[in-house]
């Protein structure tokens, strides 16, 4: 049978089950079979054929846009003859195929010797952005040889004309608002995570926002209001909290923006975004790489009294009330001149200024980001080609520097690894640059997303700046379905050939590895000066500064080393008081958060900024579990500020884990894991010698705020409550509600969950000493089912080596078999321990998850709707989140504990302590060395 017999089959079930479109075609084989079709004129499905060709093929580099362009190229130089595809048609379709073999031929062209189709290629060449080494360097060898055409190119180039020449922004945008839920929005509500396998087949999984209902809804508005955009908006609430997802932007925009291209199927751009709390940093990053608009609307505010204090409610909570009204079917318009929000009559509602910096508003010209990232490198080359000066076209990176001012860790990392700087003093926060990017990081349920973007910008082979990449297998790992049978393989194996180190061999010489992405991350973060960026919100290293991102700016960091944005402000976090021994440092994470929203009356000074953590002796592995929550926290990152001892003993840790993946046949030919090994020694070298000593802020560095934390006042464990029942829907499910354990007073506990990027080897430890401690009053029987996914196989050989999973195995009911992994889902639980296989597992929410209805204890970091569990038609289902030893001693006795059941446990154990540091680890201020 031939592919495109197939690809019909294909198409009808497609239309008959899904009620979906012909998929995109990827595929070398299956076009060049439709190409010859198209040569056949009596050919029965010529036709279909040509729609297919012409309209239903992917650009970039993906196999078939190679086929594509060449073919394209044939017709042009008269090789081939389409009747419907002229000379100038065939132009057309190259200009809009934005990069890789489409540069390519182009390039031939306007370098070959037909006078009038060079010119026309030209015409073309000097609108694409999307040029690498191998397009360029064929450019200036021809510039160098005397080519009049090179020459054209690279002067219109070094104008970036390709910028210059496309239309500015409107100066008017009409609205129309779609409230898409009142409170946090999180990306799961856009892009939820049990279809993650759909992510890139867009316009199936388009299908999966919000709502059936919702999506009609929004196709209607639009089709009802052709002059306006609807925009989705987060009532009273931050809109993309959560998972870091450009496929929550790519359904919006499939729903609300525009088509990218008439040939290019199922992608659009420019969105228009909203919340009343404005919108998420990671997710504001996605808006940004469509070049769409994300508003702060501002539009409730604090109620207050005659004497100007906050009216609070009977919770405690502060009383909002609506400064002007959105609701949905709302007519506005943004004035994207003046940077205002105006009402149907003209009125300004709020200022909008932050939505349009120069910065963003080129995104917006441009498309997209990533236009202006290629951009702005490629008028670079073309000018130090020419060798004369670029004139200023883009927004000039902006430098802030105060004299005098100390530097914050943050700005200290962001100046150490800025690019293109023409300051001569060092910069401050405000200040927009270009950063080298040391440590990139793709996870499984967005990696196929990632080379998705990376073909789209035409990208071959990871950056050879990138010190170090890995690709992980963690997000589906506790079922090895169809799914993930079809997507995982094939993820690895283009990561593998891309440069990155994959969890999954594709050659099938190591094992395969499940590991949470963030512990490894950790590990191969070697320096804590590094800038790590991550296709995950929970990207939050130890060392270093790192960023949760999209799939999209995850490419751009592969493809280029490189990542754009502001030096953000920072928060100042230290601890004063003494940790009582039976707190757990999961209790002191929560209390955090707890004692920061009281001292600003429910203010989070933490959103969007990055939270400088004096954690003093914690070793990396543990420091963690503070950074990882610092995503909930809704920060857009967090540093540690460690002694040098700890650092030191940190990066001993991380080259031990490092050389245990080499040893396991990890390494690529680049020998990119023993380059870690090596940057790490380097690094240690320079701690002992003191000429480098571990990062600490300057003594008198400028913060948005500070927030020292009372230890002594934290005497219970502490649980975050999505508080479900809560009366203000906009309260639900925000991470905010933390609570003391009694609170729950032996309410009933369905399911436990010791697992996700929140645990490390001691969480392990504590639940195999609980055993101990527990079994010495006899037997111990499991009243709630209790699952524990450790983090990594190194974890697990540890532990056997050391003889705490014997005991761990003792108890199970069930454990885990690689040569026989689950092939589906469990959707029943018994009364016993799971051993799971090391990775996500029910955090994840796309694979195993608890009952529906249930009460869920765990470590994991989400308590969104429907993410760990599901409402049953009789309760609301809820995730608990709280520390390793209380949500083991309440699977086993099937409620919470009371205080002194849950001490009587813990009895004995070494939780995770934490002293803080004697004295403020700030330094006084001295010289910076630049890269």
């Amino acid at each position: 049978m031939s592919l495109y017999s197939e690809y019909l089959k294909e198409i009808e079930v497609r239309k008959n089950e899904l009620g979906l479109n012909p998929k995109p075609i990827d595929g070398a084989d299956l076009l060049s079979e439709i190409i010859e079709q198209i040569k056949d004129v009596n050919n029965e499905h010529r036709k279909d054929s040509l729609n297919f060709f012409i309209y239903n093929t992917l650009p970039g580099t993906t196999p078939a846009a190679g086929v594509k362009a060449a073919f394209l190229k044939e017709i042009i130089l008269g090789q081939a003859s389409v009747e419907e595809i002229s000379q100038e048609f065939a132009f057309e379709l190259l200009d809009h195929m934005k990069g890789g073999p489409s540069i390519a031929v182009l390039l031939d062209l306007a370098l070959g010797e037909d006078a009038d189709i060079a010119k026309a290629a030209a015409t073309v060449l000097k609108t694409q952005v999307f040029l690498y080494e191998a397009d360029t360097d064929r450019l200036a060898a021809a510039y160098k040889e005397g080519n009049a055409i090179a020459k054209e190119l690279l002067e219109s180039y070094s104008k970036a004309e390709f910028f210059t020449k496309l239309d500015d922004i409107p100066e008017q945008i009409k609205v129309i608002t779609y409230i898409a839920a009142e409170g946090d929005i999180s990306t799961d509500l856009l892009s939820p995570g049990n279809q993650s396998h759909s992510r890139a087949d867009r316009e199936l999984h388009g299908l999966c926002m919000i709502s059936p209902e919702a999506q009609q809804e929004i196709k209607q508005m639009g089709e009802d209001n052709p002059d306006a955009k609807v925009m989705l908006i987060a009532e009273k609430g931050t809109m993309g909290v959560g998972s870091s997802r450009m496929s929550g932007v790519n359904n919006v925009a499939l729903w609300a923006g525009e088509k990218t291209s008439p040939y290019i199927p199922f992608i659009n751009n420019r969105p228009v975004v909203a919340g009343t709390n404005g919108i998420a940093p990671i997710f504001l990053t996605t808006v940004g790489v469509t070049g769409g608009i994300g508003l702060d609307l501002k539009n409730w505010v604090k109620k207050t009294d005659e004497n100007g204090e906050i009216v609070r409610d009977a919770n405690g909570d502060p009383v909002l009330e609506e400064a002007y009204s959105v609701k949905t079917g709302t007519v506005l318009t943004i004035d994207t001149k003046a940077k205002k929000l105006l009402d149907s009559e003209g009125n300004v509602l709020v200022d909008v200024a932050d939505a349009f910096t120069p910065q963003k508003v080129e995104f917006m010209k441009a498309g997209g980001s990533y236009a202006v990232t290629f951009g702005k490198k490629l008028q670079t080359f073309a000018a130090e080609t020419l060798g004369v000066e670029a004139p200023v076209v883009y927004a000039a990176s902006k430098e802030i520097s105060h004299e005098g001012q100390g530097l914050t860790a943050v700005e200290k990392i962001f100046n150490r690894n800025a690019v293109g700087v023409t300051s001569k003093t060092p910069l401050h926060t405000g200040s927009d640059v270009r950063v080298k990017v040391n440590i990139v990081g793709s996870q499984d349920t967005t990696g196929p997303m990632t080379c998705q973007e990376l073909e789209a910008m035409a990208a071959s082979t990871i950056s050879p700046s990138v010190d170090g990449a890995f690709q992980s297998g963690c997000h589906t790992a506790s079922v090895w379905d169809n799914k993930a049978k079809a997507n995982t393989p094939k993820l690895m194996a283009f990561m593998n050939a891309f440069g990155v180190i994959t969890a999954r061999d594709p050659k099938g010489v190591y094992h395969s590895m499940t590991d949470v992405i963030h512990k490894v991350l950790n590990d191969i973060t070697v320096d804590d000066r590094a800038i790590i960026i991550g296709g995950d919100s929970h990207t939050r290293m130890s060392k270093g500064v790192a960023f949760g991102a999209d799939s999209g700016t995850v490419a751009i960091a592969l493809a280029t080393g490189e990542a754009a944005m502001p030096i953000p402000e920072s928060v100042k976090v230290t601890f004063k008081g003494n940790m009582k021994s039976h707190m757990d440092f999961r209790d002191i994470v929560h209390a955090t958060q707890a004692q920061m929203l009281k001292k600003f009356n429910g203010e989070n000074v933490f959103q969007g900024r990055v939270i400088e953590v004096q954690i003093g002796t914690l070793l990396a592995d543990q420091a963690f579990t503070f950074t990882d929550w610092t995503a909930e926290m809704k920060a857009k990152a967090s540093i540690c500020i460690s002694t040098d001892e700890t650092l030191i003993e940190s990066l001993e840790l991380a080259k031990s884990r490092i050389q245990i993946m080499i040893n396991k046949g990890m390494e690529n030919e680049a020998g990119m894991l023993q380059g870690l090994i090596d940057l790490a020694d380097k690094r240690i070298a320079e701690v002992k010698s003191g000429e480098a000593p571990a990062l600490a802020p300057d003594d008198n560095a400028k913060y948005y705020a500070e927030v020292e934390v009372d230890l002594d006042a934290i005497d219970e464990p502490m649980i975050a409550d999505p508080d479900v029942n809560n009366d203000d829907v906009s309260k639900r499910y925000t991470h905010d509600v933390i609570r003391p354990a009694s609170y729950y007073d032996g309410r009933q506990v369905d399911l436990g969950f010791v697992g996700s990027c929140m645990v490390h080897k001691g969480d392990m430890q504590i639940i195999a000493a609980m055993l101990r401690n527990l079994e010495k009053n006899g037997p111990i029987t499991f009243n709630a089912p209790l699952v524990v996914a450790p983090p990594t196989y190194n974890i697990v050989d540890e532990l056997k080596a050391e003889g705490d999973w014997d005991i761990l195995a003792k108890y199970a009911g069930f454990v885990f078999d690689d040569d026989k992994p689950k092939e589906a889902a469990r959707t029943k639980y018994e009364n016993i321990l799971y051993l799971e296989r090391p990775g996500c597992n029910l955090c994840m929410g796309n694979q195993e998850k608890a009952e529906a209805g249930d009460t869920v204890l765990a470590t994991s970091t989400r308590l969104f709707q429907g993410r760990v569990v599901e409402d049953s038609a009789e309760k609301k289902g809820e995730s608990l989140l709280g520390s390793t030893p209380m949500v083991v001693l309440a699977t086993i006795l099937g409620r919470f504990p009371t205080l002194e059941e849950y001490k009587a446990a813990v009895e004995g154990i070494n939780l995770t302590s934490f002293a803080p540091p004697s004295e403020d680890l700030a330094r006084p201020a001295i010289p910076l060395k630049a890269v």
